[in-house]
């Protein structure tokens, strides 16, 4: 298993993937992206059960991963290519015609570690429960795990998904909100105030957890403790506390980078604040 320095390094790889996947083209959202990496890394390179050279659609005896909050395909992409489903190289289409790599993920490409379309908020948590029941039906110990927006969570589908998960104890279930309290037109705050997030999950029969999302090793030992929670008759969700633009000290506090591409300038002042650690693709 990786040590946490060799996961930081990782990650410092991973957001230089994101600025410059994102610049390349002019466009994308590098806001999430680098808030979320620790978790991805953690999450692929630690905690999943999963096995990149042989990846089918099914995903069966393996834990599966969703991505509801489809517009931080960066990283997600970076992850996968640096964790083996696909050649790094690849990295470099992002966004362009004829791409496996939109700026949505999607299926009909065939891009491996991709098993649905996401992009469309709120729909992610229903598809997750549903894959979770079919392992459950299957008697398929492994663990589906699912990232949301915090903005996402403004979707009525969520609340519906949420109440169906804890009414059927989907309790092979990990889901986790990226709370860095903005979203695209300004602070959470401000558009729909979502109150008292960690309540209103109990409240809806979950059991709740909380981390921080930029410390690579509270977010293993966040995660690993998730895993303890499964099998007791609720599904599990962990609010996620993160800074959008994490590692960018210019993208960071505001919301203003959730979906605009750095230009030259900037790409080089992001890439000087970033080591490259495994080689630029």
């Amino acid at each position: 298993m990786p040590t946490i320095l060799e996961l930081e390094k990782t990650a410092s790889q991973v957001r230089r993937d994101i600025v410059r996947m994102v610049h390349a083209v002019s466009s994308g959202h590098p806001g999430g992206s680098l808030g979320c990496t620790e978790y991805f890394v953690a999450l692929y390179f630690e905690i999943l059960n999963h096995n990149p050279e042989k990846f089918d659609m099914d995903g069966a005896n393996e834990d599966l991963f969703f991505l509801s909050n489809g517009h931080i395909s960066p990283v997600f992409y970076s992850v996968l290519a640096r964790s083996g489903y696909f050649n790094t190289d690849e990295l470099a289409t992002f966004r362009k015609i004829n791409s496996r790599l939109q700026g949505h993920p999607t299926t009909h490409e065939g891009l491996e570690g991709i098993r649905v379309a996401s992009g469309s908020l709120g729909q992610g948590l229903s598809v997750a429960i549903g894959a979770a029941q079919t392992k459950k039906i299957n008697n398929d110990p492994s663990v589906v795990f699912s990232l949301h927006g915090d903005g996402e969570i403004q979707e009525g589908q969520i609340w519906e998904a949420a109440m169906y998960a804890a009414h059927n104890k989907i309790d092979n279930l990990i889901s986790t909100i990226d709370y860095n309290h903005k979203q695209i037109d300004g602070d959470i705050s401000d558009v729909l105030d979502l109150g008292d997030i960690k309540g209103k999950w109990q409240a809806f029969g979950w059991d709740v957890m909380e981390m921080n999302g930029n410390n690579m090793e509270e977010v293993v030992n966040g995660l690993n403790e998730a895993k303890t929670h499964l099998g007791k008759g609720k599904p599990v969700m962990i609010i996620m506390k993160t800074e959008m633009g994490q590692g960018v000290d210019y993208m960071m506090g505001t919301h203003k980078w959730h979906g605009n591409a750095p230009n030259d300038e900037q790409l080089a002042v992001a890439l000087g604040q970033l080591e490259e650690t495994l080689g630029d693709y």
